[in-house]
């Protein structure tokens, strides 16, 4: 048997690190995968080759976040090592050794945004971004499409790319008015400079493979070619299962392999998912059949004969004007974005931002200048009820001189006292700085 589409895979299931011994977000999601595919010769098929994964260094962080104190305080070995198989997995598209990858990797890091105090929703690091960024520096700049399939919104993801226009971040998930974290309506649509860039398609519970066929279909896939991005990134999260225990959905390993299939993304990521046994085995299987341009017919849970995946007429008719009403606004998106900011000079934008697992809250007050040549540099006042209070300057990767000046203004004259520390990161520049304030 042999590969249409070269893929690599990059395993990495972090026998080290868990939340606890039972949580689920531990080992097991990733042994029983790896079985799997063993078990179906996926290894000995010509043309899907398993690469080792890089490890990412702090730098490498420090391109996304602003982590408080430190990347090295806040991650662990298994966080540096899943966002270096992200890494890895750029590598092996980009330098053209394969056509396609996918980073079978953990822990996640969808929910991880700008700002890092801790692990919320099982992330600390955003896996992707850490990937996009060093590839960006690595490899150039390039129009980049996130389709997240996760059931819970991308939120972190979502806040790392708010005004970024080179961008497109879309996120189907589950409505955060059920299920956490609470986030991705269809208003949410960026910030000044990416206006409309930024999508989210909140599906109601127990839509199954129907409705995330139809949304790729009439939604997805006619935005992405409007948009014609230079790379397609899945952020593949495979808690919609029907078997999961965290969510309310009822999408099959069928269903995932047809919605890659359709979406042909160059890059594969593994997220959330946590039916370890009923669903991540056979999932994944699936989407590695896809991505290799294999078939994928056969492959079926024990327990899909029972029908639980299918989805109500009710369901149906509501996830159809869901996909509508994103289309529109993704039509009417300039419009849209000129009645909204027209005549200001900077956009604030008030937030608070909850570290379930920390047990952390956060309070934000993010600051966008809108600029017309350039998406336009952009700070962050943060402080957390730990008694942390910092600031964070970014100079965007196509910043114009005026921007990049404005940077480093904010980042020179920001009061010390007034922060435990003070963040540059210049994209621009692939360069970042931390003022640390003396304490007497």
């Amino acid at each position: 048997m042999q590969a249409k589409n070269t893929l690599g895979l990059i395993l990495f299931p972090a026998f080290d690190w868990a939340i606890s011994p039972t949580h689920p977000e531990r080992e097991e999601r990733l042994l029983y995968t790896q079985d799997q595919l063993l078990e179906e010769g996926i290894e000995d098929v010509e043309g899907i080759e398993f690469h080792n994964p890089a490890i990412a260094l702090d730098k490498d962080i420090n391109r996304v976040h602003f982590c408080y104190p430190d990347a090295k305080t806040l991650l662990t070995e298994s966080h540096y090592i899943a966002s270096g198989g992200v890494m890895k997995a750029f590598d092996l598209v980009l330098g053209g050794t394969t056509d396609k990858s996918f980073a079978l990797v953990r822990p996640p890091g969808h929910h991880a945004q700008r700002v890092v105090y801790g692990d919320r929703g099982f992330c600390i690091a955003n896996i992707e971004a850490v990937g996009l960024e060093y590839a960006r520096q690595k490899y150039g700049d390039m129009r980049v499409a996130i389709v997240d399939t996760d059931c819970h919104h991308g939120d972190g993801t979502q806040d790392i790319y708010w005004n970024d226009p080179d961008t497109l971040f879309i996120s189907f998930h589950q409505d955060g008015s059920t299920l956490y974290p609470g986030t991705g309506f269809v208003d949410e649509l960026g910030g000044p400079g990416a206006y409309g860039c930024n999508i989210n398609i909140p599906l109601p519970p127990n839509t199954g493979d129907q409705g995330f066929q139809y949304v790729l279909e009439h939604t997805v896939l006619t935005i992405l070619s409007e948009y014609k991005p230079d790379l397609i990134i899945n952020s593949a999260g495979q808690d919609n299962h029907y078997t999961d225990p965290l969510t309310n959905m009822n999408f099959s390993a069928q269903g995932y392999a047809a919605l890659n299939h359709s979406l042909n993304p160059d890059i594969g990521v593994l997220e959330g998912g946590y039916s370890i046994q009923g669903a991540l085995p056979y999932v994944n299987t699936g989407i590695v059949l896809a991505m290799a341009g294999l078939d994928y017919s056969g492959v079926y849970e024990p327990d899909y004969h029972l029908g639980k995946w299918k989805q109500s007429d009710k369901v149906t008719k509501q996830v159809e004007e869901i996909a509508e009403a994103v289309y529109q606004l993704w039509q009417k998106r300039k419009e849209l974005g000129a009645r909204k900011f027209g005549g200001q000079k900077s956009v604030k934008r008030q937030r608070r931002v909850y570290y379930d697992t920390a047990g952390i809250m956060e309070s934000q007050v993010q600051e966008f200048k809108v600029c017309r040549n350039c998406p336009g540099v952009n700070s962050i006042i943060s402080q957390n009820d730990q008694g942390a209070k910092i600031m964070g300057i970014t100079v965007p990767r196509q910043a114009c001189p005026s921007c990049q000046r404005e940077g480093y203004r904010l980042f020179s004259e920001a009061n010390k006292a007034h922060y435990n520390q003070i963040y540059l990161q210049d994209q621009s520049k692939d360069q970042y700085q931390v003022r640390i304030p003396t304490r007497r």
